[in-house]
């Protein structure tokens, strides 16, 4: 997959401003009264994000992929158990548990289906070092989901902040929500 240089900057300056509000969240959202669940869902994003920055960033590779791939097994094993014993993080978003497990397997998808370039590190997309994705079904299947889940979720942002009060952290859950699924769509067809 080749990343045209201009849009792997733009994309990594997205990505690294995302991670602001997964911060943010973090540091002054009240855990205690929200749930854990919530916090899981804020640190899963905060996750993404820098996963996203690292993938797209033309300046280089900081985390090996065994190390990702790592983060990302935990990462959907965590949400899934979560998903089956139905662990709710009310007025956040719908079936979280289940949309961040699968967006963590999507993510080790791409670290495990994609060639990759150099010494174990991260494949080099703005360059196209590294070929497509194995199973281009699976490529289609995800960008399908995460492109659709991403429109989903700015619409249903901007019906919510046009209802009125909003739950704490929600708008800028919901952003992220929107942007990380349109990118995910994205890196899903490009590495066709």
């Amino acid at each position: 997959m080749q990343i045209p240089g201009m849009v792997a900057w733009v994309l990594t300056a997205a990505f690294l401003l995302l991670t602001l509000p997964c911060v943010l969240r973090l540091v002054r959202l009240d855990y205690v009264r929200l749930g854990n669940g919530v916090r899981h869902i804020d640190l899963a994003g905060l996750l993404m994000t820098l996963a996203m920055v690292a993938m797209v960033s033309p300046v280089g590779a900081p985390v090996p992929v065994p190390g990702w791939q790592a983060l990302f097994l935990l990462t959907a094993g965590w949400f899934l158990a979560g998903a089956v014993r139905g662990r709710t993080a009310d007025g956040v978003c719908r079936r979280c548990d289940l949309h961040h497990a699968l967006a963590a397997v999507a993510m080790l998808y791409m670290l495990t289906a994609m060639p990759h370039g150099g010494h174990g590190t991260w494949p080099t997309m703005v360059t196209g070092d590294v070929g497509g994705l194995a199973w281009p079904v699976v490529a289609v299947l995800a960008a399908a989901y995460f492109s659709f889940d991403g429109i989903q979720a700015g619409v249903r942002g901007l019906r919510a902040r046009g209802r009125g009060t909003l739950p704490e952290g929600f708008g800028s859950r919901t952003l992220c929500r929107a942007v990380m699924g349109l990118g995910m769509g994205y890196m899903f067809v490009a590495a066709l």
